[in-house]
């Protein structure tokens, strides 16, 4: 598996001309209505922030479906289905990237369902083979280890991937007043090939 993801990213290093775009989300509202979702919620039922940015990407994709597709032949294939690859850390070692399939219409509780049922499946190598090739794009989170920004490798044949980093509480000026809000930052790594950085700056994320 190691080889393979080697291999993956050895091809995406040397064929795929990334650029990279970068913003910061201010997510204190996004996370106030979460907290007080879940205490509602049982801790089994309880939704993780990670299905926000998720979900958005998602509905992001609508907007600039060039994004959601793969570079094959030197053509842009796009994709009708949004399905994104999640990176996901194995216990043993090594990462695997499974995508969540059809994204854009699962509710959070319905995302959330799905993301936990992809992780346990992957780390139990119960995955589908569909699962491994269906992804239009991937997300990647480093958050958890306390990385603020992720420049990531795009997976080929796939034309884009977004980066999340770790929520932090950091200074915010909005219509003039100084405050402190809770702020993502979110990156997007696109192909040149497929794509500019006039497309890559509609993408809504952005």
């Amino acid at each position: 598996m190691c080889q393979a993801i080697a291999a993956a990213m050895s091809l995406s290093n040397r064929e795929i001309p990334h650029y990279y775009l970068a913003t910061d989300i201010d997510m204190s509202r996004s996370l106030g209505w979460l907290e007080e979702q879940n205490r509602q919620r049982s801790i089994r039922e309880r939704l993780l922030p990670v299905v926000l940015p998720l979900k958005a990407v998602a509905l992001a994709l609508g907007k600039v479906p060039e994004l959601n597709a793969h570079w094959v032949d030197g053509q842009l294939q796009m994709k009708q289905a949004v399905h994104i690859g999640f990176v996901i850390s194995l216990r043993g070692g090594g990462l695997m990237t499974p995508a969540l399939h059809n994204v854009d219409q699962l509710s959070l509780d319905q995302l959330m369902a799905a993301l936990t049922d992809l992780i346990t499946r992957t780390r139990s190598g119960k995955l589908r083979g569909s699962e491994m090739t269906d992804a239009g794009m991937t997300v990647t989170g480093l958050g958890d280890l306390g990385v603020r920004t992720v420049y990531g490798v795009i997976y080929p044949p796939q034309v884009a991937l977004v980066g999340l980093g770790k929520i932090a509480e950091q200074p915010w000026v909005e219509q003039g007043v100084l405050s402190v809000r809770s702020v993502l930052t979110a990156t997007l790594a696109d192909d040149h090939r497929a794509g500019d950085g006039h497309q890559g700056g509609r993408f809504p994320l952005m």
